[in-house]
């Protein structure tokens, strides 16, 4: 057997895994593909009654979500064909960086209620955002209403969270700046 035929073969076995190779993606390729094809329907659905769930978590007496034309991520929870609130997202700067959330308010600015979600914030301190008791200092608040306070004796306003001050102002503003926004595009009705 001479190096030429050597040579020759080495070639050939590595075209032949060349091949296998290349074959062996376009296969992946194409499984991967229809996989995606099938599921990604499934995902936008999924996606979307969960975001249907999560907004009925916060207007609980709201029949139905409408998206709002003109406002990217607005929904309008309407109940008797009136709307009895909006969910909007907002964005603030915490301790740990953003903090992510959908705000449900009033057409006039009061807070029903608020979902974090997504945060940084210390575990243990100001993730305590998410939680009661300062979650439901909220309910019924007015836009005036929302200063954070340390005073435990002051229940108009907001109560910080013990040791996750700028936490408890990230978030507050959050929400404030969301009801807000819902009064500028309502006119305050």
């Amino acid at each position: 057997m001479s190096d030429t035929h050597a040579h020759v073969n080495k070639e050939e076995s590595i075209f032949k895994v060349a091949v296998n190779l290349i074959l062996a993606c376009l296969v992946s390729g194409v499984i991967i593909g229809l996989v995606y094809f099938v599921t990604a329907p499934i995902a936008v659905e999924k996606n979307e009654m969960t975001k249907q769930q999560a907004m009925k978590e916060l207007v609980t007496d709201a029949e139905s979500f409408k998206e709002v034309q003109g406002k990217s991520e607005w929904f309008a929870a309407e109940k008797g064909g009136k709307v009895i609130a909006y969910v909007v997202p907002s964005e603030t700067k915490g301790y740990g960086g953003a903090i992510k959330m959908l705000v449900a308010a009033t057409p006039d600015g009061k807070i029903i209620d608020y979902n974090i979600l997504s945060a940084n914030e210390t575990p243990g301190l100001g993730d305590n955002a998410a939680k009661e008791p300062f979650k439901s200092q909220f309910k019924g608040k007015k836009i005036d209403d929302l200063i954070v306070v340390k005073d435990p004796s002051n229940k108009e306003n907001i109560q910080a969270m013990t040791g996750a001050t700028i936490s408890s102002r990230a978030v507050t503003k959050g929400i404030k700046e969301a009801a807000e926004t819902v009064v500028q595009f309502t006119g305050g009705k």
